[in-house]
């Protein structure tokens, strides 16, 4: 139990407290009780100690820790600890009775690699190829319903950083924990609040010279200019975000913002900047009755050379388990190489069913499907001299076409950084 509670009585809640598997206890209209574990999602357990008088007692104790008041003047107690979060609403506005909701935040990675490929999460050449992005320096932002556990795969991509690259979290709620998991690594945990913003935070952050930025969840407009200003000055990113296919997340992006800034440039800053999208998907499994977690789509962004923002579906899983892939185009391939990094041409085999390549933000069924790439995109070292030597200098006439329609969205982007 987190110090800062050890004073607490949670009584009958303590089993579930104490058990690994629950993430979320919810208690609402006079005794139910609700719990979220990562076995068979949400359902209700009935116990009858755990009734209103408990709650409100629990709720008292709670806002004595923290020296908050709760009453019906106060009608709304947050707490937050290291690995535990808690929010009471009042009877006086839930007017069913006192509802309470705690989430457990441990300090732990849950997902690794045995795991995942066991649980049927993820087929063992994709996360090797996440996990090889993540050492090419990608970023990548992972989205998903609420529950899908989006925060607990991101916690494993940080995981899987170099131990000499420093990491600054910035977050709202704390969940991340990394400075707990890796105590000896060069990692700052920043939190915002009423007094340092998103912004206020980004700007100190900067002078902190991180390698990577982890934004716990992107749900806000600040949030997201946070996300494409840390790229755009040549920070890395992991974040995540709501939406329901890894191809929506830069026009999900754009929605948060709530302005009329131009569409067409801000998507383009996004595809330009962001190398990938990972939709997860969190479903009860109708025979098992298990709670399933697994990886739905990987979608890769780019901007070609004629300046046109595409997105190309790596690998896709649909609900019925069918599976669809493509190689990473050569602009992945491209990034990567520039941050020393070469896929395994055993990595993807994209001799399965193709999705195709398409450009934002309607998908165009008429482009052909990316099938063209083969072994010569997933492994540079069977190419031609000639292919690279002009795949390389293409990549100066890109950058100066580009560089111009890149300013209007950041002067602060340079040729070199266009040519990664």
């Amino acid at each position: 139990m987190d110090t800062i509670y050890e004073g607490m009585d949670f009584g009958p809640l303590k089993e579930y407290l104490d058990n690994d598997d629950v993430t979320d206890i919810s208690y609402s209209n006079n005794g139910q009780v609700w719990l979220k574990t990562l076995s068979k999602g949400i359902y209700r357990v009935e116990n009858p100690e755990i009734n209103n008088a408990f709650m409100e007692k629990l709720a008292f104790q709670c806002s004595n820790v923290v020296g908050k008041s709760f009453n019906a003047a106060h009608p709304f107690l947050d707490s937050e600890s290291a690995e535990l979060r808690m929010n009471f609403v009042h009877d006086s506005i839930a007017r069913n009775g006192i509802a309470c909701l705690i989430r457990k935040t441990p300090a732990m990675i849950r997902l690794d690699k045995e795991k995942m490929l066991k649980e049927h999460y993820i087929v063992e050449d994709i996360l090797d190829f996440l996990i090889t992005c993540v050492h090419g320096h990608c970023n990548i932002i992972a989205c998903g319903e609420t529950g899908s556990g989006k925060t607990e795969f991101i916690k494993f991509l940080a995981s899987k950083t170099y131990e000499n690259e420093k990491l600054i979290t910035i977050e709202d709620t704390l969940e991340l924990h990394l400075d707990k998991i890796f105590p000896n690594r060069d990692i700052v945990a920043m939190k915002t609040n009423n007094i340092a913003s998103y912004t206020d935070v980004l700007v100190t952050c900067m002078r902190q010279n991180p390698k990577w930025i982890l934004l716990s969840e992107v749900r806000s407009a600040e949030a997201v200019m946070a996300i494409r200003n840390s790229i755009s000055s040549g920070h890395y990113i992991l974040s995540t975000i709501h939406a329901d296919k890894a191809s929506s997340i830069p026009n999900r992006m754009y929605s948060l913002l709530e302005t009329n800034q131009d569409i067409e440039q801000f998507l383009k800053s996004i595809y330009r900047y962001i190398q990938l999208g990972v939709y997860i998907r969190g479903y009860q499994d109708k025979n098992t009755k298990n709670f399933v977690r697994e990886i739905g789509e990987v979608t890769e962004f780019y901007v070609t050379e004629n300046n046109e923002a595409k997105y190309n579906t790596i690998y896709k899983k649909t609900p019925d388990g069918q599976v669809y892939r493509n190689n990473p185009s050569k602009y992945l391939i491209e990034y990567l190489e520039a941050q020393g990094v070469k896929l395994n041409n055993n990595l993807v085999n994209a001799s399965t069913n193709n999705v195709g390549q398409n450009n934002y933000p309607q998908v165009n069924p008429s482009v052909s499907p990316n099938v063209n790439y083969n072994n010569t995109m997933m492994n540079p070292s069977i190419n031609s001299q000639n292919y690279y030597n002009n795949l390389n200098a293409n990549r100066a006439a890109y950058a100066n076409q580009t560089l111009n329609n890149t300013n209007q969205i950041n002067p602060q982007v340079t040729k070199d950084e266009i040519m990664f």
